[in-house]
């Protein structure tokens, strides 16, 4: 492959609703092409001609043959078994799934080993904006301001509290080094006491369609500092997937972050 050569993608789930925007965000740039296109088994439109002549297929090894990276959101348990046949097929991988248990987790690490690999909760470039504010933030404000964040998404997600906020509570957490996993709350509820003042809270909430909104809260004696983002669309998480595509093939071996692609590091 030469230097100007189109990297050649495969979407997971290619017919789903970000399998959609994930084409047409790799149709839009010139170095990306897609170049095969995964469905579950089963699925009635499998066979289905694409753009470029890319057939839909079940079979992982097949859609993932001759590519150079593949693009995932779909759930933990398609994606870890897509993972494996990636790594088997040294194709670079792209993921925005989240909800992976302990050992989900580790075996993402440990896949990392074989081939490059983004995993991130969010491929928005504000999101990702938004996360290095809040370590800002928080390492600026100190521990005289509590933190609480809150989320709303639509009311098909299947994990709570979203990946994103967990991204930008450890975001926080970083700026005050502190430990996330010593000081995250997740439910209040009856006779909880005072706040513990070094406390990281999450709240979530779910309904209707709503693609994401993430808010930090940093709250001070007379005062409060909001950090927002909403989402409208899908088409910016789609966009940053692309970019990561087209950066993380040639990269050696390794669990990459987002933060890389964006240059945010």
């Amino acid at each position: 492959m030469s230097a100007t050569s189109p990297k050649k993608v495969a979407v997971i789930g290619a017919l789903g609703r970000m399998g959609v925007m994930v084409r047409q965000a790799i149709d839009s740039r010139d170095d990306l092409v897609l170049a095969g296109a995964l469905e579950r088994e089963g699925h009635p439109e499998l066979g289905t001609e694409l753009e470029g002549g890319v057939t839909v297929v079940s079979d992982p090894a097949t859609a993932l043959a001759g590519c150079d990276v593949a693009i995932d959101f779909s759930i933990p348990q398609s994606t870890l078994a897509n993972l494996r046949a990636a790594a088997d097929a040294n194709v670079a991988y792209v993921t925005g799934t989240t909800g992976f248990d302990e050992a989900g987790k580790q075996e993402i690490e440990a896949t990392a080993k074989r081939i490059p690999i983004v995993h991130a909760p969010n491929f928005s470039l504000a999101v990702n904006v938004l996360g290095w504010l809040a370590r800002e933030a928080s390492s600026r404000l100190g521990g005289s301001f509590d933190a609480e964040l809150f989320e709303l998404h639509h009311s098909a997600k299947r994990d709570a509290p979203s990946g994103t906020a967990l991204f930008l509570a450890e975001a926080v957490a970083a700026g005050l080094d502190r430990s996330l996993e010593d000081h995250l709350v997740l439910e209040r509820a009856g006779d909880t006491g005072a706040r513990p003042p070094a406390a990281i809270g999450i709240q979530t909430l779910r309904g209707g369609d709503n693609p994401g909104e993430h808010t930090i809260l940093f709250i001070g004696q007379g005062e409060r500092l909001e950090l927002t983002h909403r989402s409208a669309t899908r088409e910016h998480f789609a966009a940053g997937a692309a970019q990561a595509a087209a950066w993380l093939p040639g990269h050696p071996p390794g669990l990459y972050k987002i933060a890389e692609v964006f240059n945010l590091t």
